[in-house]
């Protein structure tokens, strides 16, 4: 049966990012090659659009620098990433480090100084939940080197 993985949109290449930007990762893509791959980008899903303000995890909200609350929308995509992964009955997940939707050990305070903590995004608490194997793009790349 060939393996299935749930990948944050963006590492594939995907303009999804709040600056508008993709993180194409070539090497991460090299790695997997054989590998079912299912793109989401969780902000996207729930409804934020591209461009977009940063937001950041402060507490149990999620937060633009000028307090916007958009917590509903990352967690209506972090619902919409988790129910394509039971779908599709992804073996795990690869999502983009430090972001608020799909940080996966490390993201930012909330504070929007650049300072990183313990934690994971809304997307990827959804999953873990639900005992799907979460690991960021980072990790992947040095643990397969």
């Amino acid at each position: 049966m060939e393996k299935s993985v749930l990948i944050s949109a963006c590492l594939v290449g995907e303009s999804c990012r709040y600056d508008g930007q993709g993180k194409l990762s070539n090497d991460l893509l090299e790695l997997l090659q054989g590998t079912k791959l299912f793109a989401v980008c969780p902000e996207v899903e729930g409804g934020l659009p591209i461009p977009r303000p940063p937001a950041e995890i402060k507490g149990e909200k999620v937060i633009r620098a000028n307090a916007e609350d958009v917590t509903p929308q990352f967690k209506a995509g972090a619902k919409a990433g988790l129910e394509l992964a039971l779908k599709e009955q992804v073996s795990m997940a690869i999502l983009k480090s430090r972001s608020p939707a799909c940080g996966c050990g490390q993201i930012y305070d909330g504070s929007f100084s650049g300072v990183l903590i313990k934690g994971d995004g809304i997307l990827t608490r959804e999953l873990k939940a639900m005992g799907i194997e979460c690991i960021s793009d980072e990790e992947f790349l040095n643990s397969s080197r």
